[in-house]
C-alpha cells in the first residue's frame, strides 16, 4: 500500500502537485474536455482546507523541450481558477522555474495556488534530469503525485523530483490503484476483459497478463481481424497487424491452454471505404468481401457480448470495438457500453483512451464504477501491476 494525502501532515505547509492537465485544446485555445482537470479537484480542494500552500504542475502536448505558446497552460491555469473560485497564480515563463517563479513561490500563502508552465518545455524534463527535478523540488516541502496518466513515464516532475521531497500519491492516483488493483488482484467473478483497438503486437503483453487473470476474453475493434486470419479466415480489405499474426495464434493456444474463453466476433460491419458514407452490410466472419473492410462488430457479435458483460463481477475494458468516431459504426462500442453500464451489480471499469472517449460520447460514464484517466498508463498497469511513477511513492 502506498501512502497517500492523509497519511502526511500538510497543514500550513507547502505542497507540490504533479497533476495531468494534458486537456486537449481547439484552434482557439479552448479546452474541449476538461475530464483530467475534474479529476485533480479533490485533491486540490482537500489541500486548500488544510490550509496548504499550493503549487501545481503538468505537461500539455509535445513542445520537445522547448517553449511553444500553442502548449502553454494558461487556459488551464484560467479554468481551474473558475473551478476552485478563486485566482491561480501563473506565469509562463520558458525556464518553468526562474528567479521570478522562485520568488512567487517563496512567498505563497496558505491557500494561494500556483501553477507552473507546461513541464515539458525544459528538455530535461522527459530524460528525468536530475538538476530539473531539484530546481522544482526547492520550490516546496511535499510532493504529491497525483497524475494517474503519467505514471508510466519516469520524468523529472513525475518521478525524479521524489529523491528531494517526502512523497505520497493524491486522490486520483488513490483512486485509480483501488480499482485497477483490485481488479487484477482479488476481481468479483466471473472476470470479464475486453480488448479492442487495432494492434495486436502492441497489447501482447497485456493480453497474456490478462490471461492469466481473467475468466472471459472479448476480443473486438482492428485487432479482431489479426485473430480472426489466425484462425485461417480471411479477413478482406480489413486493417491487418502482419506483425502480431503469429502472436494472434500464440495467445489463442494460450488462452486455451489456461481454460479462459476467448471470444472473437461472430459477424462484423464492413465497408466499401474509410468512410462514414460509405455503403455497408452486415457479414458473418467467414463471408467477408476481398473488397471490403471491417469497421465495426456485428450486432450478433454485440449481443454475445453483451450477455457475457451481463453475467460478469467485473469489467475491464481497452480499446473500442470499432471506428465509434463515425456513427455508422459506432453501434458495437455504443453496445458493450451499455451492456457495461445496465450491470450495476459489477465492477465496471474503463481502462482510458478511446473507450473512455466513447462512454463520454454516449452519456453514460457516470453510470461505470471507474474510467480511468491513463490509457497507457492503466494499460502498463495491468502488465506489469506497478508503474515506476508508483514505485517512488513511500510505503505505509
Amino acid at each position: 500500500m502506498k501512502k497517500t494525502l492523509k497519511d502526511i501532515d500538510v497543514r500550513n505547509k507547502k505542497v507540490i502537485v504533479r497533476c495531468d492537465f494534458n486537456v486537449p485544446l481547439d484552434d482557439d485555445g479552448n479546452i474541449t474536455d476538461d475530464t483530467r482537470i475534474v479529476g485533480a479537484l479533490p485533491t486540490i480542494e482537500y489541500l486548500l482546507a488544510e490550509n496548504a500552500s499550493i503549487i501545481l504542475m503538468s505537461h500539455l502536448g509535445r513542445p520537445k523541450g522547448e517553449a511553444n505558446p500553442k502548449y502553454s497552460l494558461a487556459p488551464v491555469a484560467a479554468d481551474i481558477s473558475k473551478k476552485i473560485g478563486r485566482e491561480v497564480i501563473f506565469k509562463s515563463v520558458p525556464e518553468v522555474v526562474n528567479a521570478e517563479v522562485k520568488e512567487i513561490a517563496a512567498g505563497l500563502k496558505s491557500g494561494e495556488v500556483l501553477l507552473l508552465e507546461n513541464t515539458r518545455f525544459r528538455k530535461e524534463e522527459e530524460k528525468n534530469g536530475e538538476d530539473f527535478a531539484k530546481e522544482l523540488s526547492d520550490l516546496a516541502e511535499v510532493f504529491v503525485n497525483d497524475a494517474f496518466g503519467a505514471a508510466h513515464r519516469a520524468h523529472s516532475s513525475t518521478a525524479g523530483i521524489s529523491a528531494y521531497l517526502p512523497t505520497v500519491s493524491g486522490f486520483l492516483i488513490e483512486k485509480e490503484l483501488n480499482f485497477l488493483g483490485h481488479a487484477l488482484e482479488n476481481p468479483a467473478r466471473p472476470f470479464v476483459a475486453i480488448m479492442g483497438g487495432s494492434k495486436v503486437s502492441d497489447k501482447i503483453k497485456v493480453i497474456e497478463s490478462l490471461l492469466s487473470k481473467a475468466d472471459t476474453l472479448l476480443i473486438g475493434g482492428g485487432m479482431m481481424f489479426t485473430f480472426l486470419k489466425a484462425e485461417g479466415l480471411e479477413v478482406g480489405k480489413s486493417i491487418l497487424d502482419e506483425e502480431g499474426l503469429e502472436l494472434a495464434g500464440q495467445l489463442i493456444k494460450l488462452a486455451r491452454e489456461k481454460g479462459v474463453t476467448l471470444l472473437l466476433p461472430v459477424d462484423v460491419k464492413a465497408a466499401d471505404a474509410f468512410d462514414n458514407d460509405s455503403p455497408a452490410d452486415i457479414y458473418s466472419i467467414d463471408e467477408i468481401p476481398a473488397d471490403r473492410m471491417g469497421l465495426d462488430i456485428g450486432p450478433k457479435t454485440a449481443e454475445l457480448f453483451a450477455s457475457e458483460i451481463a453475467s460478469s463481477g467485473t469489467v475491464l475494458w481497452n480499446g473500442p470495438m470499432g471506428v465509434f468516431e463515425l456513427p455508422n459504426f459506432a453501434a458495437g462500442t455504443k453496445a458493450v457500453a451499455e451492456a457495461m453500464a445496465a450491470n450495476e451489480k459489477a465492477v465496471t471499469i474503463i481502462g482510458g483512451g478511446d473507450s473512455a472517449a466513447a462512454v463520454s460520447q454516449f452519456g453514460l460514464a457516470d453510470r461505470m464504477s471507474h474510467v480511468s484517466t491513463g490509457g497507457g498508463a492503466s494499460l502498463e498497469f495491468i502488465e506489469n501491476g506497478t508503474l515506476p511513477c508508483i514505485e517512488v511513492i513511500a510505503d505505509k
